[in-house]
């Protein structure tokens, strides 16, 4: 299709080329012959929808004139907010991030639209459009004239939450730009930056730092606990407000798990659990208490076993049986236990991988935090398997999983992958070191 000034040029050469009447058209496109005709006159302003009918009625794959209408009515012309907000979001539905991007950079040069833009980015982001989101987030913010605003830290939580992925150093960066933005966040909008930003950190084994945001999480809950008993107001809060302060505790006895402190974590699985035991808890307070509970007693088998009580690993096979969505997680403690320990899994283990597995495809591949379990898990299990001298098996399991972290951009697990094989590759098959070859040829680590 030869390139032409403007829209409205397309649409009368159309005419012309296929021999329509204007009256004719404008029956097929269901537009009054009136407007149809000031539109190519240039005369009237065409809307989206009437855009969306002229293209389908022209055989043209939707969209296609969103780069001509975004120059022509928000940057060769002066925006106007009633055509801008539907243009947002058709270029949402139809993926088209890159017109979006010149058409709010340009619009935002005035600073007209910071309201509008950071509501509509609030709205994008809750029906799941995040990319799109985070394009209107990251201009309001450079927009932001006021650097101690509750907007601007709103702007910044939500560009961490959309941005934080399985790259360790990136995520590093986020939640260090994160933090300065936290205390200008609404107090209960806090607790939940503040449990974001620990687990974060606990993905990277910041320890340290995961004990003192769960400390801060504990100080906020509490104080926020003591106004609610006081002033009914409405929640704003992801989860109960009971939850983060439990929440705090678990954090804490991962930290010890961690550092092998096991007492000082079987003391906070025994605080988490008491403090979601609440008199009349409402209906989704009852989902979390039992949560809370299940954790607890999972976590207490995983710390009896991780302190060398091998007898617990009937108990934890038994707790699967009433807890199967907390297999994987357990077989990541169990392989680890295994490994640590050189102990021989006695059962049938075959069967948890499989079923494993499966659930992964069925249930978590679209989720960052059950790919990144998921690899933790495939780690330790190869691992096992080079242990147990199974080394085809363990191999196939590394490579695989090193794929699977490059893909998803995880350094941290890439590494690790790559030195395990690095252990191990005497005992690589040609195919498996040719495998490894190509695999290595596409990491790059920052």
């Amino acid at each position: 299709m030869k390139k032409m000034h403007n829209i409205r040029s397309y649409f009368d050469k159309y005419l012309k080329d296929n021999g329509y009447k204007l009256q004719q058209f404008s029956e097929i496109v269901d537009i009054n012959v009136g407007t149809l005709s000031a539109i190519i006159r240039g005369t009237r302003l065409i809307s989206m929808n009437q855009l969306d009918r002229i293209t389908s009625a022209m055989g043209l794959e939707q969209g296609c004139f969103y780069d001509m209408y975004g120059v022509e009515y928000f940057i060769e012309s002066a925006p106007h907010w009633r055509r801008l907000e539907p243009f947002i979001y058709r270029c949402a539905e139809l993926g088209k991030l890159d017109i979006i991007q010149q058409v709010i950079t340009h619009v935002t040069d005035d600073h007209s639209y910071i309201d509008e833009l950071f509501e509509l980015a609030e709205d994008l982001y809750n029906k799941g459009m995040k990319q799109v989101a985070l394009i209107l987030y990251e201009c309001v913010s450079e927009c932001e004239k006021y650097q101690h605003s509750e907007r601007l830290a709103m702007c910044q939580y939500r560009i961490f939450l959309i941005s934080i992925n399985l790259k360790k150093f990136d995520n590093l960066n986020a939640a260090i730009r994160l933090e300065i933005y936290v205390e200008k966040l609404n107090e209960e909008v806090q607790l939940d930056a503040i449990k974001e930003l620990a687990n974060v950190y606990s993905t990277m084994h910041i320890w340290e730092k995961v004990y003192s945001l769960a400390e801060e999480i504990e100080r906020k809950s509490d104080a926020l606990l003591r106004f609610r008993s006081r002033v009914k107001t409405k929640r704003i809060t992801v989860y109960p407000l009971i939850t983060y302060k439990a929440y705090a505790s678990l954090l804490k006895a991962s930290v010890f798990e961690a550092r092998k402190e096991y007492a000082m974590a079987l003391k906070y699985t025994d605080i988490y659990e008491r403090v979601v035991d609440i008199p009349d808890p409402s209906e989704e307070e009852r989902v979390m208490i039992a949560k809370f509970k299940r954790w607890a007693k999972g976590n207490r088998i995983t710390i009896n076993l991780m302190s060398g009580n091998q007898e617990f690993m009937n108990e934890y096979l038994n707790y699967l049986e009433a807890y199967s969505e907390e297999t994987l997680t357990a077989f990541i403690n169990i392989l680890e236990v295994a490994n640590e320990q050189s102990l021989k899994i006695e059962f049938n283990l075959e069967k948890y991988e499989n079923k494993i597995k499966r659930f992964y495809l069925d249930e978590g591949c679209n989720s960052r935090i059950m790919t990144h379990r998921y690899m933790l898990y495939n780690y330790e299990l190869a691992k096992y398997k080079c242990n147990r001298q199974d080394y085809q098996n363990g191999i196939d399991i590394v490579l695989d999983n090193l794929y699977l972290s490059t893909l998803n951009q995880d350094d941290h697990m890439t590494v690790k992958c790559v030195d395990l094989y690095g252990t191990y590759r005497q005992q690589a098959s040609l195919s498996q070191q040719e495998t490894y070859s190509q695999l290595f040829k596409t990491i790059n680590i920052k």
